[in-house]
């Protein structure tokens, strides 16, 4: 007899077992205030091999991320839950991100590269090589306040064809930032294993980087570095949070007041799902679902609505705070 997955007999909807409150946000601690004492868990979409990288479009209230084995784009509509493919082929895209013109910026795993979708639906090729040498295989990307792009490049598009194709590598892992005026990209970091998912501090002094290393026998951490925005110069370097292994963590998020929330998954199906730290690298709260757990992003009109990318599903819940993260 085959045993079925938790999460292939999962409903759309509240999870199973639910009630108010919802026992699957843990608070740890006293300075985690974002749990909403009447709202559950919901799962909102199914049916992927591994969902990744999603961005919530609020000028048309709807979620888009990555498919990546299924080498699609999904969309779906937060008015009326319709579920849509948004791109096919998408290139293997992983991680996506919105620009401070609304413009939706892609990694791009096949080809190597990172893109734009334009307002007219067209694709600019931002970048798709270094000091003439082709990228890795870009896996996230965040856009700065003076419209500066910073993106990981760790290469996990390239180490197989299940998410991408089987290549060589040609440069280092690597964090870098492409200058906002200028279009010139710069290596911001180098000394990760596999740099994976980041995101900026409301005040934009700090960036968060994830290490997924622990996949190629490295890291598995998440560091924070003193960045100047304007000049993509790092000026302190420390590991923020690293108690993750056997396990890592993968996407991260950031709230108004500072919090850090990010994906957890891979080891103890106990833990799959989102843990948040404190500024300070104290972990003060879990959010639990039933698959490893991928990416989240916040979302809805408000920004009070966390979206999260499990392995096959997509899950929503509201929290009382809001993403830092603009538009």
């Amino acid at each position: 007899m085959v045993k079925t997955a938790q999460a292939d007999t999962l409903p759309l909807g509240d999870l199973p077992n639910w009630r108010y409150p919802d026992p699957r946000v843990e608070v740890l601690d006293k300075r985690f205030k974002a749990k909403v004492g009447n709202a559950a868990i919901e799962r909102i979409a199914t049916g992927f091999r591994w969902a990744e990288g999603p961005v919530y479009v609020r000028d048309y209230r709807c979620l888009i991320w990555s498919d990546i084995p299924n080498n699609r784009m999904m969309r779906w509509n937060e008015e009326d839950g319709h579920l849509s493919v948004f791109r096919q082929p998408s290139n293997y895209t992983n991680g996506n991100t919105r620009d401070r013109q609304g413009r939706l910026l892609s990694c791009e795993h096949d080809s190597r590269r990172l893109v734009r979708t334009e307002h007219d639906g067209k694709i600019t090729v931002l970048i798709d090589s270094f000091d003439g040498k082709k990228l890795n295989a870009p896996n996230d990307v965040v856009v700065a306040s003076d419209d500066s792009i910073w993106f990981t490049d760790p290469g996990y598009g390239i180490f197989g064809f299940y998410e991408g194709h089987k290549d060589t590598s040609e440069q280092p892992p690597r964090v870098y930032r492409i200058d906002g005026k200028t279009g010139k990209a710069s290596i911001v970091v180098d000394s990760f294993d596999k740099p994976n998912g980041l995101a900026f501090a409301p005040d934009e002094k700090k960036l968060y980087v994830i290490d997924t290393g622990l996949t190629h026998g490295g890291r598995s951490n998440m560091r924070v570095l003193d960045v100047d925005i304007g000049t993509g110069k790092v000026t302190a370097d420390k590991v923020f949070a690293e108690n993750f292994a056997p396990g890592f963590t993968d996407g991260v998020r950031i709230d108004v007041d500072g919090n850090v929330w990010c994906s957890m998954g891979w080891a103890d199906p106990k833990e799959d799902g989102v843990r948040i730290y404190a500024p300070t690298g104290d972990l003060i709260g879990k959010i639990h679902i039933p698959e490893t757990c991928a990416n989240l992003c916040f979302g809805g009109p408000k920004r009070n609505r966390l979206f999260i990318c499990g392995s096959t599903s997509v899950y929503a819940t509201y929290v009382e705070t809001q993403g830092a993260l603009v538009p």
